[in-house]
């Protein structure tokens, strides 16, 4: 299986998106989603979150995603009913992980592993 990242973009801030929608919105949209996840079901490695920009950065992407399938074609069809799609002049990327030649993928997930306690 390989593993794709999704970034979700808007040219709306996801903050701005939150704070203008009402309960019933709110509640909408998140049912959405509940929904979506539920059909991508073991694609889904990380659900992920919403992003917001921090220091300096000024970026489109609002969120993201980790899912894994077979190919590109895979995730395409399974981001094709993803509710950020229905947003005005929002986004979805897809961007493949490459693995780093000479090592492992169990070797990278050390890797992390080892620099996220230091």
């Amino acid at each position: 299986m390989k593993k794709y990242l999704i970034l979700y973009t808007s040219p709306t801030p996801a903050r701005e998106e939150f704070g203008k929608a009402s309960p019933e919105q709110a509640k909408s949209g998140l049912d959405a989603w509940n929904a979506w996840a539920k059909k991508a079901g073991s694609a889904i490695v990380e659900l992920g979150a919403p992003l917001a920009d921090a220091g300096a950065t000024r970026s489109r992407v609002t969120g993201f995603s980790i899912l894994q399938a077979g190919s590109v074609s895979e995730i395409e069809q399974i981001v094709k009913d993803n509710p950020h799609q229905k947003m005005p002049g929002a986004g979805i990327e897809i961007h493949e992980f490459v693995d780093v030649p000479g090592m492992s993928r169990d070797q990278t997930s050390k890797r992390e592993l080892d620099y996220s306690r230091q």
